[in-house]
């Protein structure tokens, strides 16, 4: 099993340690979203130097391309992208159920590539097999994510979700018991919480994840930040305190990472913050603001005088507006590395908060001042 340690209570709230065979992540945390084996516009040196943890890649997107058999001829999703820390693959179901004409049946989900059309069918077996060739630490089991909001549609899916994770614990087990023999390393699976907008649905798959054992969970779905606060309570009073909890795709708003901690969720992540930096929004602790306007042109201020990225360190906003203003790749490199070191530091200083007993206090004055 996937090894947990808490440090720290304060509620839900905690402070803990995953330890996983590339290395410890120190919860709570940000882990960059690697959709394609990379983040966009950054090298792994450069996620390393802003402070990440770990990356996520997504099984969908790495199936079509470059293919999991090559990933794994690589060494695994690790090796093949150099980054020497945690890794983790989603199972890609939410981008798979998004995809037009996609015929779900309880044994798989057929769909065609966003590339080039081509023909592809996953099942939780096949999902489970795909995840352990790519070779992440941690994977996510295979679930249905309704595109409908009607609490039937949504039942359906959770009930769905339910069964393709008992075939998934069994796929996984015997993945499990293959690497064993062949002495090679542990990865460790996920139960993804599903449920919508519903909490009687979020407590019902709670208990039915908590009951599979697993080694974590995921919790995805479709939800509101209004009702994020009482869904996460909901699900994380049911879920068991000694196996960590990750927030799938959420982190674009600062308020995400604060309302995730409060309610006991320990990592976190979502491709957000580098797509807006490469259209130009950037964090401050006075808000977002639009690198691409005029009033810029002349300010030859860094975006954060307190900022120790790279970005912050080196250039002044003056410089930044004139490189979105002229289209420069580099642009969208600083600003990535500006926003992703952003979320980073914050969720490290939510963890610090935590150990200091200064939580309430750091959330109440940094929201107070981002969104005024």
């Amino acid at each position: 099993m996937l090894k947990f340690d808490i440090e720290k209570r304060e509620g839900l709230a905690r402070v803990g340690v995953i330890h996983t065979p590339h290395g410890d992540i120190k919860t709570p945390a940000f882990v960059g979203a690697a959709t394609r084996a990379t983040v966009k516009a950054l090298t792994m040196k450069e996620m390393n130097e802003l402070g990440s943890q770990a990356i996520l890649a997504n099984t969908y997107h790495l199936i079509l391309r470059p293919g999991v058999e090559l990933i794994q001829e690589a060494g695994g999703l690790a090796e093949f992208c150099s980054w020497h820390k945690p890794t983790f693959t989603d199972s890609g179901g939410f981008q798979i159920f998004s995809l037009p004409d996609v015929k779900i049946t309880e044994e798989s989900v057929k769909f065609k590539s966003h590339i080039d059309g081509a023909n592809f069918e996953i099942t939780p077996e096949s999902s489970m097999q795909a995840q352990w060739a790519i070779g992440a630490d941690i994977h996510m089991a295979f679930d249905h994510l309704a595109k409908s909001e009607d609490k039937k549609d949504m039942e359906e899916a959770m009930h769905r979700t339910h069964r393709w994770l008992d075939r998934c614990v069994e796929e996984n087990q015997k993945l499990a018991n293959t690497a064993k023999k062949n002495h090679e390393k542990e990865q460790y699976l996920y139960a993804v919480v599903q449920g919508g907008t519903f909490n009687d649905l979020r407590a019902e798959s709670a208990e039915y994840c908590a009951s599979k054992n697993p080694d974590g969970f995921g919790i995805g779905g479709v939800f509101t930040a209004e009702g994020m606060d009482v869904m996460l309570k909901t699900v994380n009073s049911i879920l068991p305190e000694d196996k960590p909890r990750h927030l799938l795709g959420m982190g674009q708003e600062p308020l995400d990472l604060f309302i995730g901690a409060e309610f006991g969720c320990d990592t976190f992540d979502c491709v957000g913050p580098t797509r807006m930096a490469r259209n130009g929004s950037l964090y401050t602790y006075d808000g977002r603001i639009n690198i691409k306007n005029a009033k810029y042109t002349h300010d030859f201020t860094p975006l954060m005088s307190d900022c120790d990225c790279e970005c912050c360190k080196n250039y002044t906003k003056a410089y930044l507006h004139h490189l979105f203003k002229t289209d420069e790749i580099t642009a969208k490199v600083l600003a990535s590395i500006h926003n992703e070191h952003f979320v980073v530091s914050v969720t490290d200083k939510i963890r610090q908060s935590i150990l200091d007993d200064n939580f309430q206090n750091y959330k109440k004055t940094f929201l107070a001042r981002y969104y005024h």
